[in-house]
């Protein structure tokens, strides 16, 4: 069997969740690992993988048939996203809600030069969950949304907690609140402000003699990220961190409550959740079995940007398509 050759660009929480991933894909092969570090210092404990520093990877066009971009959203993907969709199948998790569909249009431009395929906004959120808001507004049509997620760690809230003076250390948990998710199940249809919907609870380690309350206040008051909602802050010890704190968990939930019926008389709740001890890991497997999508469309002539959206569902597997219809449908 011809194995589906990767690249990994990028080494950090999500590149080395790809390559666990890679490693339970019979039907994949890590290719090479390309980094802005100096390629000699990165060790990814695997001697067969090839560590290349970025400016080389245009030199590995026909040694790469997928490139996962394991950048950050912010700073790395509007960048390399366009430039690496030139030249390779790509799959990224941009997830910067807002700019998706600006986003969109550059990777379609740019993977539609060299006739590949870029899967954008990959993971669970934009990803699983988008598909799944779609299917339950799709299947009922008279009803309301909503999303909660956690309990997890928010990157990106975390990393905002160490940019506050007097933060040695600063990790944030998303809590979606039980009275909110209660009240939805019920099928009360409620009109929950952001407070009402999430809990933002955070641990922080201070930097010695630093002012507590002044953190405190600066942390509470942080517009975008902690002035809307009901935040919680606990100082502890780096010893306390170190151990209690250094797992990434996370999950949520996505939720329809719905009326059928020609007199909208039979209540209808539709629900999907995850749980995950992992949340790097459980997002780089999404993005994996997304490769071996892309892979398989690219072979047939499609090409373009494309999302969760437009992806079959059943080229995400390794079965074949007689399998799926015999053992799974």
């Amino acid at each position: 069997m011809q194995k589906i050759r990767i690249g990994i660009v990028g080494y950090g929480n999500i590149g080395r969740g790809v390559q666990s991933a890679i490693n339970q894909s019979d039907d994949m092969e890590l290719i090479a690992v390309f980094t802005r570090r100096d390629a000699s210092t990165l060790n990814v404990n695997d001697p067969k993988v090839k560590v290349i520093h970025i400016d080389n990877a245009f030199n590995y066009v026909n040694e790469i048939d997928v490139m996962i971009l394991c950048g950050g959203s912010a700073n790395d993907l509007p960048t390399q996203g366009p430039q690496f969709a030139a030249k390779f199948n790509t799959v990224d998790t941009f997830d910067t809600h807002a700019k998706i569909p600006e986003y969109f249009e550059k990777m379609d431009e740019s993977s539609k030069m060299c006739k590949k395929i870029s899967a954008i906004s990959i993971g669970w959120d934009p990803g699983l969950f988008s598909i799944n808001r779609m299917f339950a507004e799709a299947i009922l049509p008279n009803g309301e949304n909503y999303t909660f997620w956690g309990k997890g760690v928010s990157q990106g809230h975390s990393e905002a907690l160490k940019k506050v003076e007097g933060v040695k250390y600063g990790i944030q948990y998303t809590i979606p609140k039980e009275d909110a998710i209660n009240k939805v199940r019920l099928g009360e249809n409620p009109k929950l402000t952001t407070k009402e919907r999430h809990l933002r609870e955070c641990f922080i380690v201070p930097e010695e003699n630093s002012n507590r309350d002044k953190i405190e206040t600066t942390i509470k008051n942080m517009p975008n990220y902690f002035e809307p909602y009901e935040t919680v802050i606990h100082f502890i010890t780096e010893e306390e961190f170190k151990e209690n704190h250094k797992k990434m968990p996370h999950g949520g939930f996505v939720i329809r409550t719905g009326k059928t019926g020609f007199n909208n008389e039979n209540n209808q709740l539709y629900e999907f959740s995850i749980k995950l001890e992992s949340n790097p890991e459980f997002t780089s497997s999404i993005v994996v079995a997304y490769a071996r999508a892309i892979y398989r469309m690219n072979k047939e002539g499609i090409y373009g940007a494309k999302t969760v959206f437009d992806i079959p569902i059943g080229y995400l597997s390794p079965k074949s398509m007689a399998d799926l219809r015999k053992e799974l449908l």
